[in-house]
């Protein structure tokens, strides 16, 4: 049987692409490029997007997106398709249906994980076999959060967010809400009162003590329902801001505690209950 039977032959995959959260966010400088310096905690958590995926032999890429108003090229699934595409010289193509779960514009990393999972998703469907280390550079290019969901580890992150190391955390469960309200990312990366001389700090030392988000006091000054829902959560938890926000978490010791406090969850804000993982749900399913 030829490659290209092989191929076709195989069932679409459905695959996770899981959200994270942010224990903490610090910038620690500013790089001659315009890039920030960070550390951060990425905790990966078992919620998030669904991608479906088969080979078709004419080499196009078809997305059907359940994103409003953003063109399939811009979108980062259609990218990373592309992007192994050209990497690998495979002449396959892809159909991708994307099944949007994680609220876009909330500091989840949802386009991220949605990319990642894509790029092992392919790489798997295809037998192209794009090694790891050339699948992180090739993540890097297509944004500073995607390494991570390719590497498939909760995990501390310094430089851009692509210095990655591997770090085993409790499992524990949060709640996480989402304001009614986009932040933009790029407005806040280059707003002149975003704190970007914040020292290095080490593992053991945010093992032991926590830390902050040094977005957060700039986003609730910016956007008033981020501001609104960390006061609320604040209530129950310790609220704290994932990424950029909006979305916004607490961490709870077990799921009947979490759910308890999302039952009294106000509206506008919507939420969900879901456990932190070590491991990414997508690198057990595919293996690796």
């Amino acid at each position: 049987m030829s490659l290209l039977k092989i191929h076709m032959n195989q069932k679409p995959l459905t695959l996770p692409a899981p959200a994270k959260i942010n224990r903490f966010l610090h910038i620690t400088g500013r790089r001659e490029d315009g890039y920030h310096e960070l550390q951060t905690l990425f905790q990966l958590i078992d919620y998030g997007d669904e991608l479906k995926i088969s080979a078709r032999p004419d080499g196009r890429i078809k997305l059907s997106s359940a994103i409003p108003g953003l063109p399939s090229e811009q979108n980062l699934v259609y990218r990373a398709a592309v992007a192994l595409q050209q990497a690998t010289g495979c002449k396959f193509g892809a159909d991708i249906k994307l099944k949007k779960r994680i609220p876009p514009g909330g500091g989840l990393g949802g386009g991220s994980s949605d990319a990642a999972t894509t790029l092992l998703g392919l790489n798997h469907i295809w037998g192209t076999q794009y090694p790891r280390p050339d699948l992180l550079s090739l993540a890097k290019t297509l944004g500073a959060d995607v390494p991570v969901f390719v590497a498939g580890d909760t995990a501390w992150a310094e430089g851009v967010g692509e210095q990655l190391q591997k770090v085993e955390m409790p499992n524990r469960w949060v709640l996480v809400i989402k304001p009614d309200c986009e932040v933009s990312t790029a407005q806040l990366f280059s707003h002149p009162e975003l704190t970007r001389d914040h020292s290095p700090i080490t593992i053991a030392r945010f093992l032991e003590q926590g830390a902050g988000n040094d977005f957060e006091p700039l986003v609730r000054k910016l956007y008033p329902a981020v501001d609104q829902g960390l006061d609320w959560l604040g209530q129950h938890a310790d609220a704290q801001l994932t990424g950029t926000g909006a979305c916004i978490f607490a961490v709870f010791a077990n799921q009947q505690q979490a759910r308890q406090v999302l039952r009294q969850l106000p509206e506008p804000f919507s939420g969900f209950v879901a456990a932190t993982v070590n491991r990414s749900p997508l690198h057990e399913i595919l293996g690796l």
